[in-house]
Order: structure tokens, then sequence, then C-alpha cells
């Protein structure tokens, strides 16, 4: 009797886990439709702003406009690190976790001074862990990044880099390539370097006002909304993972109540027996 009380017990533990998953399933598959609409909103944004970056950056242009400048070598260079506030999402938090570690061991093998700054309560975590000095982190940003968001990153990086305080900028966030591909990335974002598949053409513009001044306000734009992509699409791949760890928690507590209660089934089938046979003994005794 105390086997098949202890077996109820856990059947009763595994279904209230279950219902917990499977509400924080459904949390993150309604959450990551908002995010995903965010991500396919802001593409074609960054993708028109980038096209425009290609067509009017040239080479002669880099001595001319700090953003553009690249150093002879990266002596010191920053790199953000956007993770998670909360866990229960899979390796999300590990994989960019490990590409932020990757990232930072190159750049001190080749020499260079690491300025780091985190994002996320489970990045901050883990490098005060590892007693890495962070340079600023930030747990204030949500699920609903915002421009302002990225502006309040981006500013004070490209301000360091006018200076050269520092001489690159990387940012390691996660990629959005749907539910179930959420792969780690790095993306440099400083100095300003037009997208791939964006080559300088030969294009006439009728500009107003200068062309100075639009590339003066067009590059601190351009790394502001490069920030805020790898911000609304690290969210988008959170609530995906999230939403895969769930599904995955779920499937296995119900394989598991099925392995329970066949256990109980058969332990309640043995206490009968046994139970009968005490009854037919006692009887038989009897006579």
């Amino acid at each position: 009797m105390a086997k098949a009380r202890e077996i109820r017990r856990r059947i009763r533990s595994v279904e209230n886990t279950r219902q917990i998953t499977r509400t924080m399933e459904m949390v993150a598959t309604s959450k990551l439709k908002r995010a995903t609409d965010r991500v396919y909103a802001a593409r074609p944004y960054a993708e028109r702003l980038g096209e425009v970056i290609g067509r009017l950056v040239v080479p002669d242009l880099r001595e001319r406009y700090a953003l553009l400048r690249r150093p002879e070598t990266i002596r010191r260079a920053a790199v953000v690190v956007m993770t998670a506030n909360r866990g229960l999402a899979g390796a999300f938090n590990v994989n960019l976790i490990r590409e932020a570690r990757q990232l930072i061991d190159r750049l001190r093998g080749d020499g260079a001074e690491v300025d780091l700054h985190v994002l996320g309560k489970k990045g901050i975590s883990f490098f005060r862990y590892q007693r890495e000095a962070i340079a600023s982190e930030r747990t204030d940003i949500g699920d609903r990044p915002s421009a302002e968001d990225a502006a309040s990153i981006a500013d004070p990086l490209i301000e360091g880099f006018k200076r050269g305080e520092v001489d690159a900028v990387y940012v390691v966030y996660a990629q959005f390539r749907s539910a179930l591909s959420t792969p780690p990335a790095v993306m440099r974002i400083l100095p300003v370097e037009p997208p791939a598949g964006a080559e300088s053409t030969a294009v006439e513009y009728i500009l107003s006002p200068s062309a100075d001044e639009i590339l003066d306000r067009l590059l601190p734009l351009y790394v502001r909304n490069s920030v805020y992509r790898a911000l609304v699409e690290t969210a988008a791949a959170e609530q995906g993972a999230r939403r895969t760890a769930m599904k995955n928690a779920t499937d296995n507590a119900g394989e598991m109540l099925d392995v329970l209660r066949r256990s109980y089934n058969r332990a309640r089938q043995a206490q009968i027996t046994q139970e009968i046979a005490e009854i037919v003994g006692g009887a038989a005794a009897l006579e």
C-alpha cells in the first residue's frame, strides 16, 4: 500500500508540473507572435537603410567620418552580450554566453583588451561568477525592446568610439530564423561596414541638406538600428526557445505520467491479489 501511495503522490506532482509547463508554453506562444511581428517589421527598414549606406559610403570617406575609420590594430574592443532575464528556455542563454566567451577569448588572444557590456540577468550572473569585469549591465529591457532602448545602449558606445576609447564594438545576440532555429551570432557594429551585397554603385542623388550632414545623421542611426534589430531578434528567439523547451517538458511529463499510471495499476493489482490471497488463506485456516 505504501508503494501505491508513493506513486500516487508522484503522479499528482508530475500533473502539477505539466500544468505549469503547458501554461508557460501558451504564454510563450502568445509572446512569440508579437515578437516575430516586431522582427518582420524591423527588417525592411534595416535593409533599405543598409542599401543607402552601401551607396553613399565610399572608401574616400573613411578618414572624414569617425564611425567609418578602421584602426590598423584593435587594442580595445567593446562586447555587448544580450541574454535573457529568465531561464527555462533550454540552451538559449548557454549558447549566447558560449559565443560571447569565444569572442572574448579570440580578442584577447589577438592582444586586445575587452570592455564587457551585459544585458540580462543570466549573462550578468555568469560573468560575475567568472569574476569578469563588467563595464555596464542592464536588466530593464524586457521582451518588448524599443528604439529608445537601442539608442541608450548604442549612444555611449558611439561616443566612446569617436573619442578613440575603443577600436571596435561587437554585439552577441540570437538570430531569429524560426521558432526552432535561434543560433547565436556576432555582429560588429563599429566601425560601420555596409552590409554584404550593398556595394557602392554609381547612383546620382539630389541631396538636401548636404551629403556631410546626411551622413552625420545616417551613420549613428544605422548603428542604433543595428542594435535595435539585435534586441528584437534576441527577444523573439528567447520566446521561441522557451516555447520549444516548455513543449518538450510538457510532452516528457505526459510520457512520465503514462509510466507512473501503469506502475500504479500494477501496484494496486498486486495489492488486491495479496488481499484476496490472505482472505482465501484465512478462510482455509478456519475450515
